[in-house]
């Protein structure tokens, strides 16, 4: 029950305490993650820790200046990973067909999973997380700076620290929003309206909505947050990194 109240209350945070995560504590977190199910047995991941001041600082640039990546403690960027798989295979004669974007898809779901179980259990032992989303925006450039071989590409990043600060829990769609039973049920147009009054009618949304002089909330995150220009731009960039790290063989 105590693992499901650090669910149920689990929160970002982005502002961290200056004191370090003792390193049997970040072990036994890292070891959790290890526990993360994973596709075949094969763990097909790596975990890339970064705790020195100055790599985080230059790490910092790659995820749009965050400060949160420069003043959490520690930084993990955990990578679809086939080049230790892909090694092993050849050494005892077994000539890997990892070099396809399934392969890739089977190897960043593994690190996702293994990701959130090191959140749960950073959040278990009261440090806080934050995932950066930036990690697949800028996967070349991180590449790059961690000197990751072919065969290893940057999926998601987790900042680790202890809190400073308390931020209230942010709304979740309804159940209703997200459970379908048996089959998908497509939703109507008074069944969106519903699924997201709540959220609209929020006082933080119509501060946005004033503060970016748009109709909406979702004017604000299809116009401004995340918008088509943009996703199209990192979806080449991510493609091509992905082709360019030996995972786009479809031969």
């Amino acid at each position: 029950m105590e693992t499901l109240k650090t669910l149920l209350e689990h929160r970002s945070i982005r502002k961290f305490k200056n004191k370090i995560i003792d390193d049997n504590i970040l072990n036994q977190i890292l070891n959790a993650g290890f526990r993360a199910s994973t596709t075949g047995n094969m763990q097909v991941y790596s975990i890339i820790v970064t705790k020195d001041q100055k790599r985080k600082e230059e790490l910092c640039k790659f995820h749009f200046g965050q400060a949160m990546v420069k003043e959490a403690p520690v930084v993990l960027t955990f990578c679809a990973d086939f080049n230790r798989f892909n090694k092993w295979c050849r050494q005892r004669n077994a000539e890997p067909g990892y070099d396809n974007f399934l392969s890739f898809i089977t190897a960043s779901i593994d690190a996702l999973l293994a990701a959130q179980n090191v959140a749960v259990a950073a959040e278990d032992f009261g440090l806080g997380i934050c995932y950066l989303g930036t990690t697949i925006y800028m996967a070349d450039k991180i590449i790059e700076f961690l000197e990751c071989p072919k065969g290893v590409v940057p999926v998601t990043t987790l900042v680790l620290g202890y809190p400073d600060e308390t931020p209230e829990l942010v709304d979740r769609l309804p159940f209703n929003a997200i459970v379908h039973n048996e089959k998908y049920n497509d939703y109507s147009e008074e069944a969106i309206n519903e699924i997201y009054k709540e959220k609209e009618e929020l006082p933080l949304t119509k501060k946005l909505i004033e503060e970016n002089q748009l109709e909406n909330l979702a004017q604000i995150f299809a116009l401004k947050r995340y918008t088509k220009k943009d996703n199209v731009h990192f979806s080449k960039s991510f493609l091509q990194t992905i082709d360019n790290m030996g995972f786009m063989n479809n031969e």
